[in-house]
């Protein structure tokens, strides 16, 4: 893979290629893109998702909103310093091509900024419940009427297919979703497969899957225009977006402090112990004077937490650049960070945090009440999903298709297109909305 192609600035529908050094300074087309996130609906909606508590009432435990306006930063910096120091390896770039360090910084933010956009309510046990909706739940009825890729697409719903969903979506008036650089959507995709098959390989690149079936032809668009390898001749698989790589890494690195950081100000990680683990990374570069003269848990924690994200930035972004020519060939088959000389020190982190944190009492009974919500709905809209597709409608599923948004249409051609759109109109929905929409269909108006 080369850089030249990685970098372009192409949207869906352009006839003329985009040239960076004929780019508006002010504006630039990677930054535009942040700003269309940014002003989504979509992204708006993430205001009200869990992050790491479900349904929190505390002003200082974050959403996913919150969160990634906060990976976008990380993301930044990482695209900054990475640019940086590639622009002094390849001078090419800036000397006949325009490119600046700020494009790889903007590029990382924008698919930073974007990387939770489809995630439904209630944290990724609302991934979960939709699954077990279509594997164990009435969904699996429907298995007949789909292919095994339209079916897996359903069983594994996956918050990153479906963000790539809401991104690059046409409908009326709005062709080619948001219409981001393919720059942008090639490093906002960490995993550009299909569902199936499952993890081929222990690349990290097949983890998870990035696309539904219904954005296939956009994904390989999107992979030609980038020159992105093919990973495989018997499904549709590709290697990553170099940049890609550090999306991940910002996601990694405020998930791992940020989230430990909610769990302390929550008080389910003990003070004394959680600034051990902190210090542990961090040791050689607190300032003991400063650091002794703060006063309260929330300083001392935000003090070794912005000493704990610049810590991780530098060693991602020195992973990265020693890294670079194995991440082009795609031959780099593990996050930045699991390489990492911290890797130990992050790892007792994760741990305590998904001991104290992710497993807690409060977090597990309200990820159980979200799991009933969410298949209380796709039991009423998916029957609506199949009645539709069967012309078979009761007066009930007219009353519920009245209440859909305008933006979520069925057909009679596909009952995977009317079941996948069932599954994006909920995973839009905020937590709250998703339990008023429950009291309603449960009869309570109140």
């Amino acid at each position: 893979m080369n850089w030249e192609q990685l970098l372009s600035l192409k949207r869906f529908g352009d006839t003329n290629k985009r040239l960076r050094k004929e780019q508006d300074e002010t504006r630039l087309g990677f930054e535009v893109d942040y700003d269309r996130i940014i002003f989504s609906s979509e992204f708006r909606g993430l205001q009200d998702k869990t992050q790491v508590v479900p349904l929190s009432k505390t002003d200082f435990v974050h959403t996913r909103l919150t969160h990634s306006l906060e990976v976008s930063v990380v993301g930044r910096s990482l695209g900054r310093k990475v640019g940086q120091l590639l622009l002094k390896k390849h001078p090419h770039l800036e000397n006949v091509h325009g490119y600046k360090m700020n494009d790889f910084g903007a590029i990382v933010a924008a698919a930073a900024l974007a990387h939770d956009i489809g995630n439904p309510p209630f944290g990724h046990s609302g991934e979960k419940a939709i699954g077990a909706y279509f594997i164990d739940g009435k969904g699996a009825d429907y298995k007949k009427h789909l292919t095994d890729n339209e079916y897996q697409d359903l069983c594994d719903f996956e918050g990153n297919a479906n963000g790539f969903k809401i991104l690059t979506e046409s409908r009326a008036g709005r062709e080619g979703g948001l219409r981001l650089s393919f720059a942008t959507l090639g490093a906002f995709m960490k995993y550009p497969k299909e569902s199936l098959p499952k993890k081929p390989t222990q690349h990290i690149a097949d983890k998870k899957y990035g696309f539904f079936q219904s954005e296939k032809a956009m994904f390989q668009d999107v992979a030609s225009e980038l020159g992105l390898l093919s990973r495989s001749n018997d499904h549709c698989s590709f290697q990553r977006h170099p940049l890609a790589y550090l999306v991940e890494a910002a996601d990694d690195i405020c998930y791992t402090i940020i989230d430990f950081e909610d769990g302390i100000n929550l008080g389910l990680i003990e003070e004394e112990y959680a600034l051990e683990y902190l210090i542990n990374l961090v040791r050689d570069k607190i300032i003991t004077k400063n650091y002794n003269a703060l006063q309260t848990t929330e300083d001392r924690v935000s003090y070794l937490r912005a000493l704990a994200i610049n810590t991780l930035i530098d060693e991602a972004v020195s992973i990265f650049i020693k890294n670079e020519e194995a991440i082009l060939a795609g031959n780099f088959e593990t996050a930045l960070l699991d390489v990492s000389q911290y890797k130990a020190q992050i790892k007792d982190i994760i741990s305590l945090s998904v001991k104290n944190v992710y497993r807690s009492k409060e977090v597990i009974n309200k990820e159980i009440s979200g799991y009933e919500i969410l298949n209380q709905l796709l039991n009423a809209f998916g029957r609506l999903a199949y009645n539709y597709f069967n012309d078979n409608m009761s007066n009930y599923d007219k009353l519920l298709m009245n209440s859909l948004p305008e933006s979520v249409t069925m057909t009679k051609d596909s009952l995977y297109k009317n079941l996948l759109a069932i599954c994006l109109y909920i995973s839009k929905l905020s937590d709250t909305n998703a339990m008023l929409l429950h009291k309603k269909l449960k009869g309570n108006i109140l």
